[in-house]
């Protein structure tokens, strides 16, 4: 029973042996993580490629294991002036997302690694970048067709660099900037085209001002002609009233209201210090005539 135990536990010590052996790349036991992708290379020529996790063999010391990372990967392109289609020159930078998707053609056709790879994907797509670029206005660049110039652009890319074992997920125009000569310009122009609209929109405004006003005056005339000829109507209306009310009473009292009148007519002609040449027995002052011959006393009404 012992000696079954002490088998087991040297069993797990070789296996231990073997599999941090197989960590640091020595040994017969070559192991894959999931991030990774590996390729058994004997005396220089691929033996073996690992793209899934797990255990493999290899002849020790005579074969050897390159090893690729799985996991998406990350290229920052310079930033460098392009022409578009309308003769811009903004300067622009981008990155690309992009990994091995063939471990074994990605090898065959990179031998010395990864900053080659690297190189030769920055190249790629800056030449795809380059080219949409041109056969885009900035305006399309900036704005309206940006999106569209990213998808022309990772599409591109994507299909040229499949031959090396790459897979492009994703090119993306990161910053978009003008030369400053160009973007003096630009400023000129937006300037100069916002002045025109606002020189537009005053005109309009100015119009539309100058229609109100019109409009304005002429509700106002009209509604003036309006109220002057209801109240001439009503101040017709209202002098026939007097008039027919003084008729009704002249014709009660006749006698009364032509005293009330002469009175009136006295109170409005003779003020004070007024002296009034007249002949005798003027009919104006018959009134006071008739006043004075009973006495002072007032003519009774009647």
């Amino acid at each position: 029973m012992s000696r079954l135990l002490f088998l087991a536990l040297v069993g797990s010590a070789l296996l231990a042996a073997l599999v941090w052996a197989g960590e640091v790349g020595l040994g017969p036991v070559v192991i894959t993580h999931e991030d990774e992708m590996k390729i058994v290379l004997l005396f220089g020529n691929p033996v073996s490629v690992q793209t899934e996790p797990g255990m493999s063999l290899r002849v020790p010391f005579v074969s050897d294991v390159r090893t690729f990372d799985k996991r998406y990967l990350y290229v920052n392109a310079e930033s460098l002036p392009m022409q578009t289609r309308d003769a811009e020159r903004p300067v622009i930078d981008h990155y690309v997302v992009w990994r091995i998707r063939d471990p074994l053609q990605f090898f065959q056709s990179f031998p010395a690694g990864m900053s080659q790879a690297q190189a030769q994907v920055d190249r790629v797509t800056r030449a795809n970048v380059r080219q949409e670029v041109g056969r885009r206005t900035l305006a399309e660049v900036v704005t309206t067709a940006r999106t569209d110039v990213m998808t022309a652009i990772t599409e591109a890319s994507s299909e040229e660099l499949e031959r090396f074992g790459i897979e492009v997920r994703d090119v993306r125009v990161n910053r978009t900037e003008l030369p400053q000569s160009t973007e003096e310009n630009v400023y000129a122009r937006m300037r100069t085209e916002r002045e025109r609209l606002a020189r537009k929109y005053r005109a309009e405004g100015d119009e539309e001002g100058r229609r109100i006003r019109a409009e304005a005056d002429r509700d106002a005339l009209v509604t003036v002609a309006e109220a002057k000829r209801q109240a001439s109507e009503l101040r017709g209306a209202g002098d026939a009233e007097a008039a027919r009310t003084y008729a009704d009473a002249h014709a009660i009292a006749p006698e009364f209201y032509g005293f009330l009148r002469r009175l009136e007519a006295y109170r409005k002609t003779i003020g004070e210090q007024t002296t009034l040449v007249v002949p005798p027995g003027n009919e104006f002052f018959e009134l006071l005539e008739s006043y004075r011959s009973r006495g002072g006393a007032p003519p009774p009404p009647q």
